[in-house]
C-alpha cells in the first residue's frame, strides 16, 4: 500500500521519526541503526516501508534499504515474531549477521537478541533457515566452543551479540587461552 516515503524528517525519537511528505507528516517506527545513519531535523529521508495492519491499529515501519524490509517482513511470518520484536530484532544486529545466524542455526546469537528465547530462536531457524537469503555473504564460518565462549563473555561485558560475533571471528588462531581470545577481541572492539 505504501511502499516507500521521500521527504523531510521532521522529528525524531529513539525509534520513529515523522517524515513529511507533502505537508502530511508519516509517524514511521525505524530500527536503531536507520535512525543513527539519518541525517538531523530537516534533512532529507527516503525509507522502504511495510505497512502492519491490525483491527485497531495501522502503523508504519521504515528502513533504510530493501534488504532491511525484506528481513523485517520474513520475520513477521515466524509464529510469535511481530513488528515489535522484529524491529527490536533489526535494531540489535545488522542484516548479514542477523541472516548468518539464522542460516547456520546459531541459537548463541539469536538468544541474545532483545525478546528472543531459546524455543523463539529454535522456531526463527526451523521456519526460516531454507527461506533466508544468504547469498552475498561470502564464506560465513561457524564459530568455535571457544568462540562461543568468547562472544559470551563479550555479551556480559555489555557488547551486542552482533559485536560480540563479529570480535569473536576476528580472533586469529595464535590467541590460545579464553583469556587472551577475549582481551584480543576487545582490542579489536576498542580499535572500531
Amino acid at each position: 500500500m505504501i511502499a516507500t516515503l521521500h521527504g523531510k524528517i521532521q522529528a525524531r525519537t529513539d525509534d520513529a521519526l515523522i517524515v513529511n511528505v507533502g505537508g502530511l507528516g508519516f509517524r514511521v517506527r525505524v530500527p536503531a541503526s536507520t535512525i543513527a545513519n539519518l541525517g538531523a531535523v530537516g534533512s532529507e529521508a527516503q525509507l522502504f516501508t511495510h505497512l502492519h495492519v491490525r483491527e485497531d491499529d495501522l502503523s508504519l515501519y521504515g528502513f533504510a534499504t530493501e534488504d532491511e524490509l525484506r528481513l523485517f517482513e520474513t520475520l513477521l511470518t515466524v509464529s510469535g515474531i511481530g513488528p515489535k520484536v522484529g524491529m527490536g530484532i533489526l535494531s540489535a544486529a545488522p542484516t548479514d549477521t542477523l541472516r548468518a545466524a539464522i542460516a547456520q542455526g546459531n541459537l548463541d546469537v539469536l538468544t541474545a537478541l532483545p525478546g528472543i528465547g531459546k524455543k523463539t530462536a529454535q522456531r526463527l531457524v526451523l521456519e526460516l533457515k531454507g527461506k533466508v537469503d544468504i547469498s552475498g555473504l561470502g564464506e560465513v564460518s561457524e564459530l568455535t566452543p571457544v568462540d562461543k565462549d568468547v562472544m559470551d563473555a563479550l555479551i556480559n561485558l555489555g557488547y551486542s551479540a552482533a559485536e560480540a560475533a563479529r570480535a569473536a571471528r576476528s580472533v586469529p588462531a595464535t590467541a590460545q587461552t579464553i583469556e587472551e581470545r577475549v582481551r584480543v577481541a576487545l582490542q579489536y572492539l576498542g580499535g572500531r
